[in-house]
Formats: structure tokens, C-alpha cells, sequence
């Protein structure tokens, strides 16, 4: 979830926005201070070429100064949004004059998200000392609907970078799910920014290397809908926000950037966050007791979030953005199909109980 979708940002027919960050990092840092963003099923580049070669060339030709070649490419609201093609030019020129010029690719991928193909390319820029990450998004005729450039932002600072999970945690659902994020650097785990989040994940569930069936447009084409979401541990619940409405995938709240949310007490000052349930599907109340593996509600996609998905995070107070993120270290999983006495689970891996 997001107070501005750092990715992709999707108006009801179409991504219409440009997002152009240049060496402001504390700029960069308070927009994604809170994020919780998901953008779908990972693929690679053998399994989408053509928006990889997409992407590729609307780099070269921005970089090249050829926006002439770019503009007609962009969807009607993305020129709304920019104005006319000289803006477009003109947010060229600052890009080269702070930035500099790109010295080394350091990896590019693909995504697919709401019915949307995204471009992802991270690279090194003369004149910036953190990694630059550039994307570029393509609607199902290849125009080009979102677009973004940005410094890479740091992970945060933490004191538990060498802490260990207290509670005895199992994994907070049944069945194999995604880690969509997960890991401790930035590129592996965009949450690694937040001090609240700071280990936090983000699951999916995947089948034929997709989150969902049809165009995406609808919750219930998504596999993980609807899911059970349980207790990793036994606790007592402090916070349980339901009633919210479940927004359609591409639509965020950011106002309520949690949805429908439970926050259980796990002790030794471990306070587990479940966020973005189904509206009407919590089943506990604050001041309830639980035990590991109970069901706390359903998975859903209420408050700031992109698609139906699970953001779990622990953190060291009670309070949704309070205090800082603490690692969550789960016992006795499947990653990949092998077995985990006791890990973090990383981006990319599939992920099940092993009993």
C-alpha cells in the first residue's frame, strides 16, 4: 500500500500519471515511507521478449532525446497528464542534468500487474550515488502507460539486523503462496525503506506464473482471494480494523493505507501486522486471545494496495506505523520445495507449510 503507487498507478481505464524523481531522496523517501505496494506475478525474459524489448527501446529513444518517437506512444491520459510533448522533453533534459549519463545496466526484468505489462531496468547514472530504477509500463496494445525514474532509495537503519523472532511462527496461511517481497535489501524487498517495514512481505499466490485468471480486472480472478489468513503464532489481538470497502485492483486508498487490518501481541515486544483483508471477513476482536494457525479473517484488497494480496510485517510497538520492523523468522516451511527449519523467506520463492 502507498500513498502514491511507486510503480504503477492505475486511473479506472488506464495508468495515467508520469512520476519523475530525481536527486531528491527525501522526497523520494517520505512517498514510499509507507508503502505496501504489490505489482503481480514475476516473469522472465524468455516469457515476455516483447515487452522487454519495449522497454528497452522507449529508454533508448528518451535517453536519445527522440521524444518525438515516444509521445505518439503514450496512452491519451499519460499526454494529459504531461501536457504536451516539449514537457515530456524538458523532463529529459533534467533527468541528464541531475543524474547524469547511465554508465552500466545492472539488471532489468519484466512484471505483470492489473492487466498491465511493466518494464523494469536498474542501472548506474554518472552523477548518483545510489543505483537509478526506471519504469515503464505498457497496456495490452503496447502503449505506454505509466513511466517513472528514480534514485534508488537505502534500506533503513535497524537495530535488529542480527534479532531473532522470539515467537515460535509458522507461516500466516495454508497451501503455497508467493513472496512476491521478501528479503532484506532494497531490490529483493522494496518495504526494506520503511523503519516499520523494514522486514515486512508481500504474498501472492501463483498458478501458471500468474497471480490471477482473465484480464485481472476483478478480485475474484485472483487465487489468493478469499484465502485464509492465520495466526503464525499464538497472541492477543490489540488491533482489529474491519468494514472497510475491498477496491477494485488498480484502485488505492491512501487514506486508509492498512484496510482492513489485525495486529496481534505475540510478546517480548513482537507485534505482527496483517493488512489489506476482506472487507466483513475478520473474525476476531480486539482483547481476543488466539492460537497459531486460527483463522484471523480473509485475504482481501482494502486500503492502499494495488491487487488482492497478504502484507505481513512484525514490528517492536502496537499501532499500525509505529516503531521499527523486526526480522520474522518462520519454522518449518517448504521454500521452492525444500525444507526450512527456520528462515526468512526470500522474493521469488513459493512458499508452503511443510506439514
Amino acid at each position: 500500500m502507498h500513498r502514491n503507487e511507486c510503480k504503477v498507478r492505475r486511473e479506472p481505464n488506464a495508468i495515467a500519471a508520469l512520476n519523475i524523481w530525481l536527486n531528491n531522496r527525501e522526497k523520494v523517501m517520505r512517498v514510499f515511507l509507507p508503502a505496501m505496494l504489490l505489482c503481480a506475478a514475476w516473469q522472465s525474459h524468455a516469457e515476455q521478449p516483447s515487452t522487454l524489448a519495449l522497454g528497452q527501446g522507449v529508454v533508448e529513444q528518451f535517453y536519445a532525446g527522440n521524444t518525438s518517437a515516444v509521445w505518439p506512444r503514450m496512452t491519451a491520459d499519460m499526454q494529459k497528464a504531461i501536457g504536451r510533448e516539449s514537457n515530456l522533453k524538458n523532463v529529459r533534459d533534467s533527468v541528464f542534468a541531475q543524474l547524469g549519463t547511465e554508465e552500466r545496466l545492472l539488471s532489468e526484468r519484466v512484471e505483470s500487474s492489473g492487466g498491465f505489462d511493466v518494464y523494469l531496468r536498474r542501472t548506474s547514472f554518472s552523477e548518483s550515488a545510489v543505483p537509478v530504477a526506471i519504469t515503464v509500463s505498457f497496456d495490452r496494445e503496447g502503449r505506454i502507460a505509466g513511466f517513472l525514474i528514480r534514485p534508488e532509495p537505502e534500506a533503513a537503519e535497524s537495530p535488529y539486523l542480527d534479532y531473532d523472532t522470539q515467537a515460535q511462527l509458522r507461516l500466516p496461511f495454508d497451501g503455497e503462496w508467493y513472496v512476491f517481497w521478501g528479503g532484506r535489501s532494497v531490490e529483493q524487498n522494496y518495504h526494506a525503506i520503511a523503519s516499520d517495514q523494514r522486514f515486512a512481505y508481500d504474498f501472492v499466490m501463483l498458478r501458471d506464473g500468474r497471480s490471477h485468471t482473465g484480464n485481472g480486472t476483478l478480485n475474484e480472478q485472483y487465487h489468493c482471494w478469499e484465502q485464509p489468513i492465520l495466526a503464525p503464532a499464538a497472541g492477543i489481538v490489540t488491533t482489529a480494523v474491519d468494514g472497510l470497502p475491498d477496491l477494485n485492483p488498480g484502485d488505492m486508498d491512501g487514506a486508509m493505507p492498512a484496510g482492513n487490518h489485525v495486529i496481534l501481541n505475540l510478546g517480548n515486544d513482537e507485534f505482527a501486522l496483517f493488512a489489506h483483508l476482506r472487507q466483513d471477513s475478520i473474525v476476531v476482536e480486539k482483547g481476543d486471545e488466539v492460537a497459531a494457525g486460527e483463522v484471523l479473517g480473509l485475504c482481501g484488497n482494502s486500503g492502499n494496495t494495488s491487487e488482492p494480496h497478504l502484507h505481513f510485517h512484525i514490528q517492536d510497538q502496537d499501532g499500525f506505523g509505529k516503531g521499527l520492523g523486526k526480522p520474522a523468522f518462520f519454522l518449518d516451511y517448504l521454500a521452492d520445495g525444500e525444507p526450512v527449519e527456520r528462515g526468512e523467506p526470500l522474493r521469488g520463492q513459493r512458499v508452503e507449510a511443510a506439514d
